[in-house]
Order: structure tokens, then sequence, then C-alpha cells
């Protein structure tokens, strides 16, 4: 079977998503236009020899709108010939994108393609793509699940209450994840897959306590669902959830083949891929399922793998995942994670693989399990082989 391999991969720093962030002012189509061009310039290829683009992104509205990897492209200044599409995986659509570029290697659809992703959370908040009186669910959805679906947050608290996870425990991950993520800006390992000199990303706090932690109060409770859910011990905050942010990513795959032709040297290959889904109530936890599926596939154990990206988008999602798999916690976002890089919802599949790449490479890790929970009760998981 033809390998699809890596070749480069590069991100933005991700920057705060409100009006005085650092990426608020560059229009998300600009901001991955960038990223692209970083990459093909660091890979040294020729863009016209990309055969697709596939990108990511969540809230395809506004700024975000008309297929904005196309428009990307064609911002690039690469050649009109090079098409470009829009997925919408939600969190995990650069993953799902990454995925769709190395199968289509694999198949033999594609020589080459690039994986990447944005989302500028400032200039496009999250929810806008529902409009006023729309309803994106609809009476037979209603049907099956007659309470009614939930928002994130709280599906994140009824995570901490079925797997009877503290408050102290998920404050005490999230400083974990800002100390990890800080001192590895200080030894300068993100230096090499941040494409953009002198930033850094701006939701890392590296002098936040468990003290200032632990005085953030509540962050979705309402008395509702309260009523509804008297499990909920309401103890997600902003400081152990992932912030709101802005940022870009991209991924070069092409096959083994091609790489050789080019006189290019392969990072790691694409070894094995799975997507799951999962209870659309609890939402978050499909990361479990999507784990052992592609663990099956890869004829691999949890103890095989030397590395793990599992995005952080709330504590107790990554909590209640270390305690189902097993997996070891210093080998899970080595470098932080999105509690403390931040989480630009589109980008983020792609940020987290070229993260997980670049500390393969530092460490000497064989294997990389890279997952990460959506909307909806879905998963992807990826395994990386360095090479």
């Amino acid at each position: 079977m033809r390998d699809a391999v890596i070749i480069e991969a590069v991100r933005t720093p991700v920057g705060r998503g409100k009006p005085g962030g650092a990426l608020h002012e560059e229009r998300p189509v600009d901001l991955l236009a960038r990223t692209l061009v970083a990459l093909v310039e660091r890979a040294g290829i020729d863009p016209g020899l990309v055969d697709d683009v596939i990108g990511g992104c969540v809230t395809q509205v506004g700024d975000q709108s008309y297929n904005i990897t196309r428009n990307a492209v064609l911002a690039a200044g690469f050649p009109e010939a090079v098409p470009g599409m829009t997925v919408d995986r939600q969190c995990g659509s650069s993953q799902q994108a990454a995925h769709i570029a190395a199968q289509g290697v694999i198949s033999g659809a594609y020589d080459i393609a690039i994986a990447c992703g944005v989302e500028s959370m400032s200039r496009v908040p999250m929810g806008s793509a529902v409009l006023p009186g729309s309803d994106p669910f609809g009476l037979r959805l209603a049907e099956r699940y007659p309470g009614g679906l939930v928002g994130q947050g709280v599906s994140a608290e009824l995570i901490a209450a079925r797997w009877k996870i503290s408050r102290e425990e998920q404050d005490a991950y999230a400083l974990e994840s800002h100390r990890r993520a800080a001192a590895a800006w200080e030894r300068g390992e993100f230096d090499r897959e941040v494409a953009w000199t002198g930033q850094r990303d701006e939701s890392v706090r590296p002098t936040t306590s468990a003290e200032a932690l632990a005085g953030l109060g509540s962050a979705y409770h309402d008395a509702a669902t309260a009523e509804r859910f008297p499990e909920i011990g309401w103890q997600v905050t902003a400081g152990n959830s992932s912030p709101v942010n802005d940022g870009a990513a991209a991924v070069l795959v092409m096959g083994a083949d091609v790489a050789e032709r080019l006189g290019l040297r392969p990072r790691a290959r694409f070894h094995s891929f799975a997507v799951a889904g999962d209870d659309p109530l609890l939402m978050l936890t499909a990361i479990v399922p999507a784990t052992e599926k592609v663990l099956a596939r890869a004829g691999l154990t949890i103890g095989d793998i030397d590395l793990f990206e599992v995005n952080e988008a709330f504590a107790s999602v990554v909590l209640a995942w270390l305690r189902e798999t097993g997996a070891d916690h210093e080998k899970v976002n080595v470098r932080g994670g999105a509690i403390a890089i931040g989480h630009p919802l589109g980008a983020s599949g792609a940020r987290l693989m070229t993260t997980m790449l670049h500390a393969m490479e530092d460490r000497g890790a064989r294997f990389g399990l890279q997952t990460m929970c959506e909307a909806g009760g879905m998963a992807n998981a990826t395994v990386l082989e360095r090479m």
C-alpha cells in the first residue's frame, strides 16, 4: 500500500479570540493564506504541484464563508489550477481534513495535498451560523432526544459528574497545561512549528496559580439546567476550559514515492485512522471509542504509543479519557494543550498534528496518537509513525 507521509507542518501563534487579540485585525482568509505560503516555502515545493487543499473551518459564515479554503489558496498566490474545499466536522474539522488528504494520497487520487484549518473567533464568534429563528436540529431529532441536547459546557459538567472528577482535579490539570506550555515556549520547543517570529500563543498564562483558578465561578450554571441535571456539581470554569481563539495551521501530505522523486524527506507517515460517534448528550466522550478503534486498526496497544495529543476542550474530557484508556498523563499533551495554547476551532486539528509531529521528532518518539472531541458526539483519531 502507498504510504501517505508528512513533509512539513506549520502553524500561527494562537491569538486571543477577541478585539485587541494579536490576530484579530487579520481576516481569516488572509491568515490561512499566509500559513499556506509559509508551508510551501518551508518545504521548498512548487505550489502548482498540489492536487488539492482541504481546510477545516467550523463557523462558515461572514468572513469565513464562501469556501474559505479556496479563497485562501487564491490569496496565497497559488496557481488557479489548485482547488480547495472546506469541511466541517466541528472541532475536528482540520484533523478530518488531514484524514481526507492522507486517504486521497493512499488511494492514488492525490499525489500531493495540503490539510489545513482556520478559525477567527474574534471576527466570527462561535454560534454565528445559527441565525435568529433557525432550528439546526429539527423535529425528528427532538423526538429522539425529548429532553433536548445541551451545550458543550453542560456536557463537560455531565462528564465530570459521571466520572466523579472533582473541581480540584480539573483545576490541577489546567494549571499543568499552562505550566507545560510556558516551559515549552521558554525552551524554544515551539520555535520550529510557529511560522510567525516574535509572537507567542497569547492565552498561555505562566503566572497563573491554583488559587487563581479556584477563585473562578461556574461558567455554565443556570437554574433550568440545574433542575434537569441535579447530579451536576457546576465545576467547569473559564480556567479549566479552552479559551476563545484565532489561528491557522497547515500540513503538507504526499505519497512516499512522490517525496522520493522530489528529493524531500518524509518526517512521519499516517499509520491508521478512525472516526467514531457516541452519545450526543455527553457529546465529548467519543474520543474513548475513537482511541480504541484506531488502536485496533493499527494493531497497537495504549502502551505502544509514545506521545498523545488529546484536545483540551475541557479538563474533564481529558481526565475522563485518561481514566478510560489508562494512558500515562506524562505522555499526554507534553507541551501543554488547548486550555493553555488555545482552541481556534477549525484550526485545532492541524495545530495538534503540527505540535505532535515536532514533539515526536524532538523526543525520538515512534508512534503518536491524536484525538479530538467534536460537537454532536463525534471524534477523530489518528496514529502517526515517525520516519
